[in-house]
C-alpha cells in the first residue's frame, strides 16, 4: 500500500480513538473538556500514534489492540506541549498557526488542562483490555513521560536558557529525554501491543532512538530556515536564548547529522520485516517543512 494512504489509514485509527476517550463536557466545567479538546485536535502530525501504530502493524499486532495506548501517548504529547508553551517555560503565542491554549482559555485553564491530559493518557492506557499489556503500557508511559524521561528534558532544557558552553553532547543528552523518550515510548508501546520478541524489541528501540534525534535536530533546522508552514514564530529558539544544534554546530552539520541518524534508522529497519513504511516515514521527517 502506498506510504500517503497507510499513513492516512493509520491517524485514521488515531484520531478515532482520541476522540473515543476525549471526555465529555460536564456541567460547571465544561471549558475543561473544550480545552483538552482544542489541545488535542489542533491539525498535529500523529507522528507518535502513527509511529506506534505501524510498528505494531510491523510485527503482526492487533491495531485496534493498539488504539487506546495511540491515544494516550498523543494526550501526552498534547499535555507538554500546552505546559512548554506557558509563559513560565517557552512562552510562545502560537501553535500550529493558532493561538496556544493559554493565549485562549487562560493560563490558569491551560495548567489544568495540560494536568487532565496526562492523567487521562493514564486513564486510557489503564482500560486495555488485556490486563498484562495495560499493566506494562501503564508503566513504560510513565517511565517515557517522567522525571526521566521528557520532564527531565525539559529541565535540562529550562537551566540551559541564556547560558555560553552549551556543547552537542549535552544537547544531545537533553533531547534523548526531552524528545527522544517519548517516540522511543511509542515504538515500545507498538512491539507491546504486537508481543514482539526481544530482538524485535532491540532493532525497534535503536530506530527510535536515531529517529527522536533526528526530528528534534530537524526542528531546530527548521526554527531557522523554515516558513510559515512551521506553525509556530521563526527563529524563537534564538530569540529565547536557546542553544540549538544549528547554533552549536552549524547549519551544514546540522543537516549532516540529520542525514546521519535517518541512515542509522534505516539500517535498523533491515533486521526487521516489512519496514518500508518506517524508512518512508523516517525519510519523511527528514525532509519534512513543518
Amino acid at each position: 500500500m502506498e506510504f500517503t494512504q497507510k499513513f492516512a489509514e493509520y491517524k485514521k485509527i488515531a484520531d478515532e480513538s482520541i476522540a473515543k476517550f476525549l471526555p465529555r463536557p460536564q456541567p460547571g466545567f465544561e471549558v475543561l473538556a473544550e480545552a483538552m479538546e482544542y489541545a488535542l485536535l489542533g491539525g498535529g502530525k500523529r507522528i507518535r500514534p502513527v509511529l506506534l501504530l505501524a510498528v505494531c502493524d510491523m510485527c503482526g499486532g492487533d491495531l485496534n489492540l493498539a488504539g487506546p495506548a495511540a491515544a494516550a501517548i498523543e494526550m501526552v504529547h498534547a499535555y507538554s506541549l500546552v505546559h512548554d508553551d506557558l509563559p513560565a517555560m517557552d512562552n510562545d503565542d502560537f501553535r500550529r498557526g493558532r493561538p496556544t491554549v493559554h493565549k485562549v482559555y487562560g493560563e490558569d485553564i491551560a495548567i489544568l488542562a495540560g494536568d487532565a491530559l496526562l492523567t487521562r493518557a493514564f486513564e486510557v492506557a489503564a482500560g486495555i483490555p488485556n490486563a498484562e499489556i495495560a499493566a506494562k503500557a501503564s508503566l513504560w508511559l510513565a517511565q517515557g513521560a517522567g522525571c526521566e524521561g521528557m520532564v527531565a528534558g525539559q529541565v535540562i532544557d529550562l537551566q540551559s536558557e541564556g547560558k555560553s558552553g552549551i556543547t552537542y553532547e549535552h544537547l544531545r543528552q537533553m533531547d534523548l529525554f526531552k524528545t527522544g523518550a517519548l517516540i522511543r515510548t511509542a515504538g515500545k508501546l507498538g512491539g507491546l501491543a504486537a508481543d514482539a520478541s526481544e530482538t524485535q524489541f532491540k532493532f525497534i528501540d535503536q530506530y527510535c532512538s536515531a529517529l527522536g534525534l533526528a526530528f528534534q535536530i530537524q526542528d531546530d533546522i527548521l526554527d531557522v530556515t523554515g516558513s510559515e508552514e512551521f506553525g509556530k514564530p521563526i527563529g524563537s529558539d534564538a530569540e529565547n536564548g536557546k542553544a540549538t544544534y544549528v547554533s552549536v554546530l552549524g547549519l551544514e552539520k546540522a543537516k549532516d547529522l540529520t542525514r546521519q541518524l535517518t541512515d542509522t534508522a534505516v539500517k535498523a529497519l533491515q533486521q526487521l520485516p516489512n519496514g518500508e513504511f518506517l524508512k518512508e516515514l523516517a525519510l519523511l521527517l527528514l525532509h519534512r517543512k513543518q
